[in-house]
């Protein structure tokens, strides 16, 4: 099950929205903001499909 998460981008402190599996219970990954285009480190985790922990942390270019 997919769901929309919204937070800030931690360069350019835009409020972006992000798609996340919740049958997944720990991910990590980067992905690129789609107001500025720069990465971002993506920590997400689950625990019986409710989120309990979200980071989103800038990766230096």
């Amino acid at each position: 099950m997919i769901i929309e998460h919204y937070f800030t981008c931690p360069h350019c402190w835009q409020r972006i929205s992000v798609l996340i599996d919740k049958t997944i219970s720990e991910q990590q990954y980067i992905e690129d903001c789609e107001v500025c285009c720069n990465p971002f480190l993506l920590k997400i985790r689950f625990k019986n499909s409710e989120l309990t922990g979200f980071q989103a942390i800038s990766i230096e270019q």
